[in-house]
């Protein structure tokens, strides 16, 4: 469906699966490439969980409830962009797990410009924020969008040093919801020349599990990340290591070894991220990036080609389904490992992993691995 839009009632349901329970993106894609739309997954999903091994009824999110989000975000001015429609950020595309819907409030343009990343402490230094203030305003100069969490400190900086030549807030709750409360003003401003984007509904208050997706969108939107002033544990080393497991550049700013502020950004550079000292030091390299020609994925083609097609009725058999389930552990397992040890194709493989999600059952893990709960 790459580059067309979907109807209110796919919209609807597309919003209704990725609300239901168990549903990932993962998940989400891997149901409609299996049923062939939102609708027909949605009706699916009550045997799929019970062949997984959920007792009671999986909870389904009603249709009146992802209207009720619909209006919210028209009620603001925000939409809910899917996956593949014109105004989908194409480097998202490029992401395993990619949300199939984004709300957005703003410049729907700026999405699909290059753009840059910036992110770092909270606490920030008065040297960090106006070294902050000069990139963002050199990437405006240079025609690139920059991309932040609208948090305190640097994210507030870059943020306001870029309003005028283009900048996006990726935030963790719902794109109405101001956070924090001092950047009300700035919040507004960026709906009006800038956009904010959100994989929440209208309305979640953000919550410490929604921040590392968060973070995963500011990467991904992105051709590369820089980092300034990061302690040891902070959550911008958590978008700088999604950066790169998602092939993005990782650019750090150096920082005295005497300010703990700076001990992740220092840690970065040391293990390979790229050193930065002045704008240009980022602009060579994302303006070659930039130049390469950007692979659009297809989100309905995404799944092994095996499983693409996979007919609802082609159920795998129980004895199937316990083998895998005796191969998998706590500890994280391949999936080719799963396949080749049963002796089960790929496809039924990944039913019975299907099954077992959305039962609760199963964690997925990077580089196609899976763990049993």
């Amino acid at each position: 469906m790459s580059g067309q839009l979907l109807t209110f009632q796919q919209r609807r349901d597309w919003l209704r699966l990725i609300k239901s329970e168990n549903v990932g993106p993962v998940t989400f894609q891997k149901l409609i490439n299996k049923f062939g739309s939102a609708t027909e997954a949605l009706r699916g999903l009550p045997e799929l969980s019970h062949r997984g091994g959920l007792k009671r009824p999986i909870r389904i999110c009603p249709p009146e409830a992802a209207e009720q989000d619909m209006e919210a975000a028209n009620n603001i001015g925000a939409s809910f962009i899917a996956f593949g429609e014109p105004d989908y950020p194409k480097l998202l595309h490029q992401t395993d797990g990619a949300p199939p819907l984004i709300c957005a409030k703003g410049r729907f343009e700026l999405l699909n410009k290059p753009s840059i990343a910036i992110v770092g402490s909270r606490n920030a230094s008065a040297v960090g924020r106006k070294f902050s203030r000069t990139l963002a305003g050199e990437f405006g100069k240079a025609d690139f969008t920059t991309v932040s969490g609208l948090a305190r400190g640097i994210d507030t900086s870059v943020h306001e040093a870029s309003i005028q030549t283009g900048t996006i807030a990726v935030v963790a709750g719902g794109i109405d919801i101001v956070y924090p409360p001092e950047n009300g003003q700035l919040h507004n401003e960026i709906f009006e020349k800038g956009v904010v984007v959100s994989e929440m509904v209208p309305g979640i208050r953000p919550q410490a599990r929604h921040f590392p997706r968060r973070n995963r969108l500011i990467s991904g939107i992105t051709l590369g990340t820089v980092v300034i002033e990061a302690a040891l544990r902070s959550g911008s080393l958590i978008t700088a290591r999604l950066a790169a497991e998602q092939n993005r550049e990782v650019f750090a700013v150096p920082g005295s070894p005497l300010d703990p502020r700076a001990g992740g950004t220092n840690k970065l550079i040391k293990d390979g991220a790229i050193l930065v000292t002045k704008a240009q030091d980022v602009i060579d390299i994302i303006s070659d990036i930039e130049n390469r020609q950007i692979v659009q994925k297809d989100f309905f083609a995404d799944a092994d080609e095996d499983f693409i097609g996979f007919e609802p009725d082609e159920m795998p058999n129980m004895d199937i389904q316990q083998q895998v389930i005796s191969l998998l552990s706590p500890a994280p397992t391949h999936i080719d490992d799963l396949a080749r040890e049963s002796g089960a194709s790929i496809s039924m493989v990944h039913s019975v992993l299907l099954e077992l999600e959305l039962a609760g059952r199963l964690e997925r893990h990077t580089g196609q691995r899976v763990s049993i709960i």
